[in-house]
């Protein structure tokens, strides 16, 4: 079941701070996103889009919206802690999230254009960010303090993650 929890592995991060050597290929990640999503949904009708990918978990569709979703809240938290001294950001109920009128039924074609412009933004920011900036840190009130290398390492895991358990599913299914 793990193995299709997390068809990455789990989050492990590295220590911080990262060398730019070690931010790289995760800026490149984070832009890379909207089009890995768009390949690993590519073709799929609604009754693939609505099947969950195992038992208990989300569908493709729901997949799809919830990276819009958290990138959001993420992109906010990064410009948070870019423009205030440790910030106190608010987590949400991601899972309650998935089950809104906005995610059941409504084409992925609504977030993934999200993603394209979110993560253009995002990169960019990223792109232009010094080593200090990375070193920022917020304060998330069920983790504790974190710095924006943690939350880099985060989000390029998170999306591979979630495509992942987007394509496992497709070449499970035959799709």
């Amino acid at each position: 079941m793990d193995s299709l929890k997390y068809p990455t592995g789990r989050f492990q991060p590295k220590g911080a701070p990262l060398t730019p050597a070690e931010r790289a290929p995760l800026v490149a990640r984070i832009g890379a996103l909207p089009r890995e999503a768009r390949a690993a949904v590519k073709g799929l009708g609604d009754a693939a889009l609505d099947t969950p990918y195992r038992e208990g978990g989300w569908s493709p569709r729901q997949l799809v919206h919830h990276l819009a979703d958290s990138h959001l809240n993420a992109y906010t938290r990064f410009k948070l802690a870019l423009t205030e001294d440790v910030p106190t950001i608010k987590p949400y109920e991601q899972e309650r999230w998935a089950e809104l009128a906005d995610t059941r039924g409504v084409p992925v074609e609504a977030s993934l254009s999200i993603l394209d412009g979110l993560h253009e933004r995002w990169s960019r920011m990223l792109a232009a960010m010094t080593p200090a900036d990375f070193g920022r840190r917020l304060r998330h009130p069920e983790i504790g303090e974190i710095d924006l290398d943690f939350l880099l390492q985060m989000y390029g895991w998170h999306g591979r993650h979630h495509v992942t358990q987007i394509t496992e599913l497709r070449a499970r299914q035959k799709w």
